[in-house]
């Protein structure tokens, strides 16, 4: 089972996009049905709602008045907080319960307008946030729902900005066409990410990546992608305060360097017994384990080896690589040192650059490139060791 956040900001065409969905076979919870379920006359939801609100939130035949809730918390932080309080736990049963009751093979897309304001982005596989320009916004949220422009304007103030949804998401659709030209781009995604995403993730595997070496110039997206992963790997691994060490390594963990499109990732961990007893709840978070025995390059220590796990990812839209390391084993520490030394010094970054460019016109394959740079990081390592001695350098502490 795969299981996908949508959003987007008031107005941006998020309906529209779960109801495509629907129709290429998504199960939909949609989280404003639910919330409007869990306060029906005769509920317990609207029962506290009118103990804490009082009975001025009930029409004459007993239901709960929405526009009259809306001003009573509107632009008031405590008394939103504390709606939020009676629906949000009801609605999140209610969620658990569908999706339990789902197909084991479903693909469950969880609309969720505040999805990003609630901190859930990270409980998904997958985040989509459907987007569109301030001002058609505003123009649909007059013509559709009848505000004002100044009303449709405040609403739009009160939710998360751009920036802050964006940052969110795993993948953006631009809504801001005709119905015809977003319901393309959601086949797209089903077709292309979706289905062979949600087979991995029941299968346990991870998606395949081309074996074909492609180097790219440096993405400024690199980093908000991998925090988003390592964000998600932390909750699925039932750290609520950010403190289990999933570090960004590798080529796109470094500013101005051009490397694979392939987001590296490390945790640590006490034992490689920790990592193995970790796996199941990374597979389930769609970070399954790699078969085989994985070692580190001991970079001139014969006969040593450095023992790690992998996990590769099971979204065919994201590639990505998470190394499973022992704090302070040497691989631990060679990686991040190595990924400090380059942002500290350009013009080692610079000259890795330069191997890269010289070594990937004649490599065809990504392991016969990897191969060929080792000797550089062999030499290198020793510039980053004297680096890290003359600048106090000390590995973070996890």
């Amino acid at each position: 089972m795969l299981m996908v956040g949508l959003t987007g900001g008031i107005g941006a065409g998020k309906s529209a996009v779960a109801t495509r969905l629907a129709q290429l076979g998504a199960v939909i919870i949609d989280a404003d049905r639910l919330s409007r379920e869990v306060v029906e006359p005769g509920t317990e939801g609207l029962a506290e709602i009118v103990a804490e609100f009082g009975t001025g939130m009930l029409t004459p035949a007993g239901e709960l008045d929405r526009p009259a809730l809306g001003a009573r918390v509107f632009g008031d932080e405590a008394a939103r907080r504390r709606l939020e309080r009676i629906i949000h736990p009801r609605v999140r049963a209610r969620t658990t319960e569908m999706v339990r009751a789902a197909p084991h093979d479903a693909i469950v897309v969880n609309d969720v307008p505040l999805l990003v304001e609630t901190g859930l982005a990270p409980t998904y596989h997958l985040v989509i946030v459907v987007a569109a320009d301030r001002a058609v916004r505003i123009g649909r949220l007059v013509r559709d729902r009848g505000m004002s422009e100044a009303e449709a304007a405040a609403r739009i103030s009160a939710q998360a900005d751009d920036a802050t949804r964006l940052a969110a998401a795993d993948v953006v659709l631009p809504n801001e066409d005709d119905l015809a030209a977003l319901h393309a781009r959601v086949d797209e995604l089903w077709r292309d990410r979706l289905v062979e995403f949600e087979r991995n993730v029941r299968l346990l595997t991870a998606a395949r990546k081309a074996p074909e070496l492609c180097i790219a110039a440096p993405d400024p997206e690199w980093p908000a992608a991998a925090d988003r992963l390592a964000r998600r790997i932390r909750h699925h691994l039932g750290d609520t305060s950010g403190s289990t060490g999933v570090h960004h390594i590798g080529s796109t963990s470094v500013p101005g360097l051009p490397g694979k499109d392939i987001i590296d990732l490390m945790l640590s961990v006490r034992t490689l017994d920790e990592a193995d007893a970790l796996a199941p709840r990374l597979a389930a978070a769609g970070f399954p384990r790699r078969s085989g025995e994985w070692v580190d390059n001991a970079r001139g220590l014969r006969g040593e080896t450095w023992p790690k796990r992998v996990h590769g990812s099971a979204d065919p839209g994201r590639p990505m690589i998470l190394h499973v390391r022992v704090i302070g084993s040497p691989g631990w520490r060679f990686a991040l040192l190595m990924r400090d030394h380059l942002r500290a010094v350009p013009a080692a970054r610079d000259a890795y650059a330069a191997v890269k460019a010289e070594l990937a016109p004649r490599f065809a394959d990504r392991a016969g490139y990897a191969m060929a740079k080792e000797p550089w990081f062999d030499q290198e390592a020793r510039a980053a060791n004297e680096w890290a001695l003359a600048s106090g350098w000390l590995p973070p502490s996890s």
